[in-house]
Formats: structure tokens, sequence, C-alpha cells
């Protein structure tokens, strides 16, 4: 199989996993890969995750939609992350209940969405911005993205969802669902005085496992 073939399969095998497990629902979502060429594989608008096929995933070259179905309204937001951070090889975009729903409580921290639960968190995804209200698809979604200079791999549209970037596209599969796991825990504890990380304890977590920590 090619390069490009193979990732094809895995991006549709990574998202069946992500719907089966309620991780996203109806046609809510996207996710892309960039092959070693610099084009992008993005998963197409109004297709259920759980039911992507190889060949009609959007081929992107140099923003130019070139192949496969129409991509996602919100491809602006996913260029956002590639154009920002030269590292990035996959974003994924979920509209995932825990981290939604953390995001629409009126004590939420916007430069730091996650309470430092577990080393995971921290370990995974730094410090998780929470980005404003957008309509769907809005331009301006990647343009607050732009805004933060790469300086974030894991965002959350207040409530819509999250967003992470990765390497690859098991990277960022995998940091999301860190992120969801996140959210949940903070739902879970939320008023009852978890025991947290303590300022010494995450600064350990990001020294030992070199996070990019962003003040």
């Amino acid at each position: 199989m090619t390069e490009e073939s193979t990732l094809r399969e895995l991006i549709c095998s990574l998202a069946r996993s992500l719907f089966d497990r309620g991780l996203t629902a109806g046609a809510s979502g996207n996710l892309s890969a960039r092959l070693s060429d610099g084009r992008l594989l993005v998963s197409p608008t109004g297709v259920s995750m759980g039911r992507l096929d190889p060949a009609d995933l959007s081929l992107i070259d140099g923003g130019r939609h070139v192949g496969g179905r129409a991509p996602t309204k919100e491809l602006l937001l996913h260029a956002a992350f590639y154009d920002t951070r030269a590292q990035t090889g996959a974003v994924v975009h979920l509209h995932s209940a825990h981290a939604t729903a953390l995001s629409m409580l009126p004590e939420a921290d916007p430069d730091n969405l996650l309470p430092p639960l577990t080393a995971y968190g921290i370990m995974k995804l730094g410090k998780v911005k929470l980005l404003p209200v957008f309509l769907p698809g809005d331009p301006a979604m990647g343009e607050a993205v732009r805004g933060l200079a790469g300086r974030r791999t894991a965002v959350v549209l207040a409530n819509h969802g999250p967003v992470v970037a990765g390497q690859d596209i098991e990277a960022a599969v995998n940091a999301i669902e860190e992120l969801e796991d996140s959210a949940r825990l903070a739902l879970l504890t939320r008023g009852m005085s978890p025991r947290m990380l303590s300022e010494a304890q995450q600064r350990a977590v990001i020294e030992t496992f070199d996070v990019v920590w962003d003040t």
C-alpha cells in the first residue's frame, strides 16, 4: 500500500473508533492528516465519522480542494494549526460531551480549561485554551487559533467542542481522548474539593516530560 492509501485507511479506522465510543455523534466532528509531501487528507462535510469511506476523503493541496468529496466547513480551523505549528501532522475536532460541558461552566479558566488532576492531562495536552463561541464554520475560529502563534496544541471552542493537533493522526486522537477523559474527571469531582496536583508536582511533570507550557 502507498503512504496515502495507508493513511486513508487509518483515518477512517480511528474516526470510526471515536464514533463507536460516543466521542462524537451524527455527522459532527472532523479530522485531517498531512502526507509527507504536504498535502492534507480531510474528512468530508456532512458525513458521520462512523461511516467514512477512504476513497471519499477530501484531498487538499496548497489550500485547494483537488480530490474526493467537499471538505469539512471547518477546514480553515485545521489549516490554522498546520500553518502555525510546523510539527503538526494531524488535527482532530470533536463535539465530545464532557469537554463541551466543561467549556460552559462560569468558573472555566479561559487560559487553562483543565484543572491539574492527572499527570497525563499535562503531558499530552499542555495548557488547553478556551476559545469563545463561534458559529460553526466561522473563519474566525481559524483566526483565533492563529492568534495563539503555535503556542498551544489543544483548544476547546466554547459550547462546541475540543480541537487537538498532534505529530500524527494517532497522537492527535490519543491526545483528544485524554482531553475528554480529563474533562470528565473534572466534572465528576466538581464541588468535591478534589486533591489536585501541587505546583511542584505539575512542574515536575513539565520538566520530566519536556512539556511545552505556555505562560
